[in-house]
């Protein structure tokens, strides 16, 4: 089941109006500005925006979808299943620094995972007004929370009710959120019942059509005679596509006899269930023609003043807006302000409009429109009339202010200097013309690529980072990475192209000609706007499409080659002078990341050597005991680190070792190399366990490598089972009883090796009983993001307990088979943040020896 309405004639209408009806509570509930839901599709990994509540969906299509992997608050809330809170900029800034540069705006943000059953659907989300006290945000985190589990619920009851998987693979629907105050124009409200087909017509809507309270507008044809005659053809339409599940995504714009604009908004209520004859219909008639004495006081303003709401509706203009913007206000009433104003849909002002959509201070800025006649002299060296634009938020309308640039009355406080200038953005010139807007949207792009490069540390990190964010700003498909390596390009990352295409590529000469080895060679981007440019520029060169367009960008970080990048596009397209600047800095952007994943992949192949080398290749074993150790490396950076085991004959028993340096890479896996010399060097000389920790932290300090570690240490006697423990700074052991049982120990330590010369270690005793499993780990077991180390532990306790007794019984697991159990969820999880070390030990019952 998907959200496009061909699919289904009846699922999608059901789905939307659930969605639509759950985020008009959640925004209600918590005095929220917007709200949305994601939802994930059929595309493995990825998500995408349903429903948009309060914002115009086009201003924030860089957001209608997200990869599950991406540092987002809503990929971290669906991946992880836990609630994402960021009360004011400051704290998402702090915490994703992506988004943040994105939206670099004042507002908070709640989002709650849509949980139904084990089934994850997606993220209700919603913006709110900045606060610097985050526990204002705790109730409406609980209401979510309330509305998240109700949807999860209903997701799932449709999900199997139809037999296939709730997915969203449409544009979202942008919807009104729940006004915040009375209306601001005349609005009359109705219902259609299609089973009936009654019209129920409240008081204010009888009014505003002219229907006398007992004169009939009880049946479709009716209202929509009484509503625009001349188009009730177009409303009886909407009327049943509305019915089947399909409601319009915006007003209809029709006009009543006398000419006068109205519009019309049509919706289903929030219920799943599907009566005969299809949804109820619920609707608005709005009249947004100028009426009330304070738009009278408006029309005779010397200023331009206009007012949108949410979902940037053109609902007031007075006539000097008109007459600056360049448009009747005939053409402006009802309409998509950069629908209306054609000149005002630039990168420049969505920014604006983006802020005062999100904020709750005015904004100003610089705007300019293009004259219409290339006859007419030009108004300004900028060739076009410029106007002081001022926008001021209010929870369910924007008033805009438009003044001729020359005739500023009162001008807006100047903003703060751009970056590396003495002038303040917008500036006027020397000879009094404003400065050329500018805009920070060709910014963000490379921005968000860069902050989310710095965090990708292998070759196949870059490449996946370049796709999700490169590919989606562009309109890309295909992507193609090669790097040089031996004055040959082989092949790193592909996606999109046919399998097998590019196979005869791989490895090829830099003396031949092809457009992605001349890149590099030439150090000069190539655009080929169609595949027949293509051609004409590499006659005879393969092709995997036959339309389309392809950019060729050289890799080169600090003037050395380092490989080439090709995009993909399904459709011939055009490359501005902009974007091919971007693509150009972006693509060194890419170069400096993938020389940086080199020398990475360097060090990386060092620290794994040495780490095999340190990490034991058997354990020492007891006739009386059986141990197995399970390793697994960290996937997010560099993938070796300081985890280690080891078990030691130490006098007549045994030492049972584990521990965690802090860190990754080289240094981190050296360190853990010392640590386990010296404390198999105290094991040998049978100290007792305080004594060997003490001696190992005071040689880490005088080590002094800069990294603490944890570690805990047990001296067993085989044959008494009695295990004396000491811990420094490292979660406490499990312990599973031969009857099932499993308790986590409470044994007190001292603090992590490397921090207190003078740090105490005490000596805990317990007694390990034939079949017993005793479990030692490190925190990379039990750790998530998020999600408190207790609840880990508390897991990891509740696993061993199902995880079975080795070989106490027929039947009986191996403790093998055991830690493979306990380790098998870590073992497929694909963004490992940190290295995982296990040490499991048992006492088989006497009369099993082996």
């Amino acid at each position: 089941m998907t959200g496009r309405a061909e699919h289904d004639t009846r699922t999608p209408g059901r789905l939307a109006a659930l969605l639509t009806g759950i985020t008009a509570e959640a925004i209600g509930a918590a005095d929220a500005f917007a709200g949305g839901v994601y939802l994930r599709s059929s595309t493995p990994g990825l998500l995408r925006l349903a429903v948009l509540s309060g914002l115009p969906g086009p201003l924030f299509r860089p957001w209608w979808r997200l990869h599950v992997d991406r540092r987002f608050p809503v990929a971290d809330a669906y991946r992880l299943g836990v609630q994402v809170v960021l009360p004011d900029a400051t704290e998402t800034m702090r915490r994703y620094p992506q988004f943040a540069a994105g939206l670099p705006f004042q507002f908070g943000s709640v989002y709650v995972p849509v949980v139904g059953g084990s089934t994850v659907y997606g993220v209700l989300t919603l913006l709110r007004p900045s606060t610097s006290d985050a526990t204002t945000v705790l109730p409406d985190r609980d209401r979510m929370a309330q509305l998240a589990e109700d949807l999860g619920a209903a997701l799932r009851s449709l999900e199997d009710g139809d037999g296939s998987p709730v997915a969203w693979d449409d544009e979202p629907l942008c919807v009104r959120p729940p006004a915040a105050g009375p209306p601001a124009a005349p609005i009359g409200r109705f219902t259609w019942d299609p089973a009936t087909d009654v019209v129920t017509a409240d008081n204010r809507l009888r009014a505003l059509l002219g229907v006398a309270p007992g004169a009939s507008a009880d049946t479709p044809q009716a209202l929509a005679d009484a509503v625009a005659a001349a188009d009730s053809h177009q409303i009886l339409a909407a009327l049943r596509e509305t019915a089947a599940g399909r409601p319009p995504p915006l007003p209809l714009h029709v006009h009543a006899v006398d000419g006068t604009l109205r519009l019309l908004e049509l919706w289903t209520p929030h219920d799943t269930s599907v009566p005969p004859g299809g949804h109820p219909v619920r609707g608005i008639v709005l009249d947004p023609d100028i009426g009330s004495a304070a738009d009278k006081a408006a029309d005779l303003l010397p200023e331009g003043v206009f007012c949108l709401d949410r979902l940037g509706l053109i609902v007031y203009a007075n006539p000097r807006a008109a007459e600056l913007l360049g448009r009747p206000r005939s053409e402006l009433l009802g309409r998509i302000l950069w629908e209306a104003v054609p000149w005002m849909d630039r990168p420049a002002y969505e920014d604006h409009l983006r802020e005062a959509l999100l904020s709750p201070h005015p904004v100003h800025c610089h705007v300019v429109r293009p004259l219409q006649d290339e006859d007419k002299p030009l108004a300004d060296p900028q060739g076009g009339d410029w106007f002081s634009l001022s926008v001021f938020p209010g929870p369910d309308i924007l008033t805009c202010k438009l003044v001729p640039a020359n005739r500023m009355a009162d001008p807006p406080p100047e903003p703060a200097p751009q970056p590396g200038t003495n002038a303040p953005a917008d500036a006027p010139l020397a000879d009094g013309s404003p400065a050329a807007v500018t805009s920070m949207a060709p910014l963000y792009r490379p921005i968000i690529l860069a902050i989310a490069l710095t965090e990708a540390v292998t070759a196949h990190q870059v490449s996946a980072v370049v796709m999700q964010e490169l590919l989606p700003a562009f309109g890309g498909r295909r992507l193609a990475i090669y790097l040089l390596q031996d004055r040959h390009l082989y092949l790193a990352w592909e996606s999109g192209f046919p399998k097998g295409f590019l196979a005869p590529f791989d490895g090829v000469r830099l003396d031949t000609r092809l457009p992605g080895v001349e890149t590099l060679t030439t150090g000069k981007p190539l655009f080929f706007e169609s595949m027949h440019q293509l051609t004409a520029a590499y006659p005879g060169i393969p092709l995997d499409a036959t339309e389309g367009a392809r950019a060729f960008l050289p890799l080169i970080a600090s003037g050395r080659p380092v490989g080439s990048c090709i995009l993909g596009f399904d459709r011939p397209r055009d490359f501005s002078t902009e974007e091919r600047t971007v693509l150009t800095a972006l693509a060194g952007l890419i170069a400096h990341a993938m020389e940086k994943a080199h020398r990475y992949d360097t060090e990386a192949a060092l620290a794994r050597g040495l780490q095999q080398a340190l990490l034991p290749r058997r354990l020492s074993g007891h006739p009386r005991v059986e141990t197995v150790g399970r390793y697994l490396a960290g996937t997010q950076g560099m993938d070796v680190g300081g985890d280690w085991y080891d078990v030691v004959e130490s006098g007549d028993g045994l030492a049972l070792v584990i521990g965690d340096v802090q860190g990754h890479g080289v240094q981190a896996a050296a360190t853990m190399g010392q640590l386990r010399s010296a404390v198999r060097a105290f094991a040998l000389g049978d100290h007792p366990p305080d004594e060997v920790l003490s001696g190992t932290n005071r040689l880490l300090i005088d080590l002094d490598p800069g990294l603490f570690a944890s570690c805990c240490y047990i001296r067993l006697d085989p044959i008494t089972g009695l295990a004396r423990v000491a811990r420094a700074g490292h979660p406490p052991p499990i312990l599973r009883y031969p009857d099932g049982r499993t308790h986590v120990l409470d044994i007190p330590g001292g603090v992590v090796l490397g921090v207190d010369q003078h740090a105490q270690y005490p000596v805990t005793e317990l007694q390990l009983e034939p079949g017993a499993i005793l479990a030692l780990y490190t925190d990379g077991l039990v750790e998530r993001p998020g999600v408190d180390i207790d609840e880990g532990i508390t897991a990891l306790r509740v696993a061993l307990a199902r995880a079975g007794s080795p070989a106490t019984r027929p039947g009986g697991r191996s403790l093998a088979a055991v830690a493979d159990r306990l380790t098998a969820k870590a073992r497929h999880v694909a963004d490992r943040p940190d290295d995982i070390a296990l040490l499991l030990t048992a006492r088989r019952p006497r009369g099993r020896h082996r």
